[in-house]
């Protein structure tokens, strides 16, 4: 049998030598303010001796911040959502911050868990992406913690908000649409999800605008693949004539074009498709699919920004941001069917 190995010595262990008791190291570990100045720098001295590294954790101790922000994505299925943590996660490192995420899976009740398991990890300020809880639970969330939504417009005075003008996107792919001479044009919507209705009443607002209001069609969907392909049957089942389809997003704009292939529509040569997100999808090269485009890791990099401001107090008031759209247009549009 080998020889006993010595326990590696904790900074309970260190600290005790200075006269610092186990329960007095636990609560200065949770930055509690109730603890003498002596007692801290005892603990943070017993965590430099051990090596603990990196220093972020003695920071920590001393400024009662946990440098941690968290970010929570509506749908990590949703290649536009990574972006946002990529832009976001970088942001924090850049900043000298961890970023910690975690998602809701497109259901409400698992987003609030989400949320409320991040705020009890003491992050210093969240990320909310895409998120479809009410506004109400995220006032309460903000007034607690610094806290920037994202894909969703907020006029609150306690969160901060950075979404893309979703109106005026969704009427960019409608002029285009009609720029080529559709008039058939029919919107596939996100359901519930984060910007869906703006993005139906920019559909609207073009339609009319170009005298086409009695061709208006809007057909449910979903910012998934099955809700895209979903709406593609309703609008077959139910006899709709179109020669345009706006999909809600990149995702959806998939499940559209595998629906129309199924049933014998060519694209673009019968339909044109109009995703929304212009993610990596849309740029494939077996896809090529026109999109209105949002700059998710620039989204996401300036919400952890907005969140520093708050968190060092560089700001104090709330901010809302509307960023651009553009679109890019690729093969999967054109003139319609003679």
């Amino acid at each position: 049998m080998g020889g006993r190995r010595d326990r590696r010595p904790t900074i309970v262990d260190v600290a005790r030598k200075a006269g610092v008791s186990k329960s007095l190291v636990s609560l200065v570990m949770r930055g509690a303010s109730n603890v003498s100045e002596a007692s801290r720098q005892a603990v943070l001295e017993a965590a430099q001796e051990l090596g603990y590294r990196p220093n972020a954790m003695a920071r920590s101790l001393v400024q009662q911040r946990s440098f941690v922000i968290g970010v929570m994505v509506s749908d990590l299925s949703n290649p536009f959502f990574i972006d946002v943590i990529q832009g976001a996660t970088e942001a924090a490192r850049e900043a000298g911050y961890r970023a910690l995420v975690n998602t809701g899976g497109r259901q409400k009740d698992n987003e609030e868990d989400a949320i409320e398991t991040l705020v009890r990890l003491q992050v210093d300020g969240l990320v909310l992406a895409g998120s479809i809880v009410d506004a109400q639970f995220i006032e309460r969330v903000g007034a607690e913690v610094p806290t920037v939504i994202t894909n969703r417009h907020s006029r609150s005075k306690v969160i901060d908000s950075i979404v893309i003008h979703d109106r005026k996107g969704a009427a960019m792919a409608v002029d285009h649409l009609v720029g080529l001479g559709h008039r058939k044009i029919v919107h596939i919507t996100g359901g519930r999800g984060a910007g869906a209705r703006n993005r139906l009443n920019g559909y609207r607002q073009a339609m009319k605008r170009h005298g086409l209001e009695e061709e208006i069609r809007v057909v449910a969907g979903a910012y998934t693949e099955k809700g895209g392909a979903e709406g593609v049957a309703r609008l077959v089942d139910e006899g709709v004539e179109f020669t345009a389809i706006l999909a809600p997003n990149d995702l959806a704009a998939l499940g559209v074009l595998e629906a129309l292939n199924a049933r014998g529509f060519r694209v673009p040569e019968d339909v044109s498709v109009v995703g929304y997100d212009d993610t990596f999808l849309a740029g494939l090269g077996h896809i090529d699919m026109t999109s209105v485009r949002q700059d998710a890791r620039q989204m996401g990099a300036q919400a952890v920004e907005m969140l520093i401001e708050r968190a060092d107090g560089q700001r104090t008031t709330t901010d809302h941001i509307v960023l651009e759209p553009t679109l890019t247009i690729r093969s999967s549009t054109a003139p319609p069917p003679h």
